[in-house]
C-alpha cells in the first residue's frame, strides 16, 4: 500500500495526529500534495528554513512571526480549519521542536482540537521519536523505500539513450543491485555509471549502496571473490545451500529458503562457505555484527535492531551473514538481572524475523559453542537445516592440500606433516608459512598446534552433542561422531598393593 493510500485512510478515520517515517521527504511531500489535490484537501507545509506556506503559495509566508517559531506554526493550523474539506499541515524534521514542553502541549491540544474542526497534524521525520504525552495521540505510517517496479521507472528516466541500459538477465542483476536504495540514491547510482560506463552496470550501484551500508553502522557488504572452489570438503553443505537459493526461481518464488545454522569448531570453514555463497548464487553478502546493535541510550538497541531488519529485507535477494552468535546471544537468559532485558528484546525482535520475514533473505549464522545458545533459537522454522562442520575427512584433506600447495606455489612431491587432527584452515596455515618463510612443509608445521589439541575438551563435548543431531557437512544425512581407528590404550594397575 502507498504512502497517499495509507494516508487518505487515516484522514477518512479522522486520526487528527500521523506521523510519517520518511527519509526521502522531498517525494513524501509530493506524493501527500497529489493526494491534496486530487482530494481537494487543503495543504500547508512548515519547516525552520522557509517557515509556513499553504499549498501553491511557495512564494511567501502566511505570517513572518511564523518562519522560524515552531509553536506559531502549530496554532497557524486553527484558522485554516475548513468546514467542508480537511486542513493538512506537514511540519518537516519536527522531531528537534518536540523536547519542549510548550510545543508538546500545543501539538497535544491542536491534535484533539482537530477531531471536530477536521484539521490534521502531519509529522514528516527520518525517526520515530513520539513524546510519551503524545504516545496514545498519535499513529505512524512508513514511506517505504521504492520497489523493483519503482526503481525499473527511475532508470528508464535516467539511461534515455539506447544501449544504456542493459535488459533481460542483465537488467535483472541492476535492479537487484538497487534494492534497498532510496530513490535520490537509486538516481544517482545510475548517473554515475553512466559517467564511468557510459551505461548501467552493477558495480557502480555496489559502490553507492556499500557506503550506504557503512554510514547505517549497522551492517557491511562483503564483495570478494571467494568461491566453492576454494573450498575443499563440505560437499553436502554446498550442495544444499545451492539447491535451496537456485531453485528459488523468482517467477515461482512462492516457498522462500529461510537459511542454515552452522555449528562447528574453529577453522572448519564456516566464514568462509557463507562468503563464497553470495558469490555463487550472485547474491550481495550483508554482514551484520549483532553486538553493533546494542546503544547505550533507552530504546536505542531496539530502534537499531528494527532498523537493520528493515535494511536486510529491502537489499532482498541477499545472504546474512551473523557469525559467532552464540557470543552475542549468551546472556539472553539474565537480560533481566543485568542490562533490564535489552538483550532480551533484542533477541525476540530477531526470533520473530527469522521465523515471519517473507524477503528473499538467505540467512547464515555460524556458532562454535551451542551450549551458549538459547533452545528456541534453533527450533525448527527458524533455519532450514543444522549442520555441523567437523574436522575434515582423509579425502577432504588430500583436496584441500592439493588446493593450496597450487594456490602458494610450492611443490607437491615433497612430503606432508602429520595432519590427523588438523582443520583446514591449519592445513592453509601450513602452506603459507611454507611460502613465507621458504622451507618445507614439515618444518613449517612444527609452528603449528592444532585447535584439536588447544581445545580437545570442548571439541569432544561439541562432537557428543552434535552426533545425532545434526546434519553433516560431508555426506547426505544425519551426522555421526567418527571414533578413533586406533585402539585406546589403559594403563596398568598393579596387583600388589604395596607396589606403589
Amino acid at each position: 500500500m502507498t504512502l497517499s493510500n495509507r494516508l487518505a485512510e487515516n484522514v477518512r478515520a479522522c486520526f487528527a495526529g500521523i506521523w510519517i517515517q520518511s527519509f526521502e521527504h522531498e517525494d513524501a511531500l509530493l506524493e501527500i500534495a497529489r493526494l491534496c489535490h486530487d482530494q481537494q484537501w487543503k495543504l500547508a507545509t512548515w519547516d525552520i528554513d522557509q517557515g509556513l506556506f499553504l499549498s501553491g503559495d511557495r512564494d511567501g509566508g502566511i505570517a513572518e512571526t511564523a518562519a522560524a517559531d515552531p509553536l506559531a506554526a502549530v496554532r497557524a493550523l486553527r484558522a485554516m480549519a475548513d468546514d467542508d474539506n480537511p486542513t493538512l499541515l506537514v511540519l518537516v524534521n519536527f522531531h528537534r521542536f518536540l523536547n519542549s514542553a510548550e510545543v508538546i502541549q500545543a501539538v497535544a491540544r491542536q491534535i484533539v482540537q482537530g477531531k471536530n474542526n477536521r484539521t490534521f497534524v502531519v509529522i514528516l521525520s527520518p525517526v520515530v521519536q513520539i513524546p510519551t504525552e503524545l504516545e496514545k495521540l498519535i499513529v505512524c505510517i512508513e514511506h517505504e523505500l521504492p520497489d523493483r517496479n519503482q526503481i525499473e521507472e527511475i532508470a528508464h528516466g535516467v539511461a534515455t539513450e539506447e544501449g544504456e541500459l542493459p535488459k533481460g538477465g542483465e537488467l535483472e542483476r541492476v535492479l537487484d543491485a538497487a534494492c534497498g536504495l532510496t530513490r535520490y540514491e537509486a538516481e544517482g547510482a545510475f548517473s554515475l555509471s553512466l559517467v564511468r560506463h557510459g551505461r548501467v552496470e552493477p558495480s557502480s550501484i555496489w559502490e553507492l549502496k556499500s557506503q550506504a551500508l557503512t554510514k547505517s553502522g549497522l551492517l557491511s557488504l562483503h564483495r570478494g571473490s571467494e568461491s566453492f572452489a576454494d573450498l575443499g570438503g563440505l560437499e553436502s553443505l554446498k550442495a544444499f545451500c545451492l539447491r535451496a537459493l537456485r531453485s528459488n526461481d523468482r517467477s515461482t518464488r512462492e516457498v522462500k529458503p529461510r537459511g542454515v545454522l552452522l555449528l562447528g569448531v574453529p577453522g572448519t570453514g564456516k566464514s568462509a562457505i557463507c562468503k563464497a555463497l553470495g558469490n555463487e548464487t550472485g547474491r550481495p553478502t550483508l554482514t551484520l555484527d549483532v553486538g553493533a546493535l546494542m546503544g547505550s541510550l533507552v530504546g536505542q538497541t531496539e530502534e537499531r535492531t528494527r532498523r537493520a531488519l528493515r535494511i536486510v529485507d529491502a537489499m532482498q535477494p541477499a545472504v546474512l551473514f551473523m557469525d559467532e552468535v552464540e557470543k552475542a546471544l549468551s546472556g539472553v537468559a539474565g537480560s533481566g538481572q543485568t542490562d533490564s532485558g535489552v538483550s532480551a528484546r533484542m533477541f525476540g525482535a530477531l526470533l520473530s524475523w527469522l521465523n515471519d520475514h517473507d524477503s528473499d533473505v538467505f540467512v547464515v549464522c555460524t556458532a562454535n559453542d551451542v551450549t551458549k545458545l538459547p533452545p528456541e533459537f534453533c527450533r525448527a522454522e527458524r533455519f532450514d537445516g543444522l549442520f555441523f562442520l567437523d574436522l575434515p575427512g582423509e579425502e577432504q584433506k588430500q583436496a584441500i592440500w592439493r588446493m593450496y600447495l597450487d594456490k602458494f606455489a610450492i611443490e607437491a612431491d615433497q612430503p606432508l606433516p602429520d595432519h590427523r587432527n588438523w582443520t583446514g584452515a591449519e592445513i592453509r596455515a601450513c602452506c603459507r608459512l611454507a611460502a613465507l618463510l621458504d622451507v618445507p612443509l614439515m618444518q613449517a608445521a612444527q609452528n603449528i598446534v592444532p585447535v584439536a589439541v588447544t581445545a580437545a575438551e570442548s571439541m569432544e563435548q561439541l562432537r557428543n552433542w552434535a552426533s545425532g543431531r545434526c546434519l553433516s557437512a560431508e555426506t547426505t544425512g544425519i551426522y555421526a561422531r567418527r571414533e578413533s581407528s586406533g585402539k585406546k590404550t589403559r594403563r596398568k594397575i598393579p596387583r600388589d598393593p604395596s607396589v606403589n
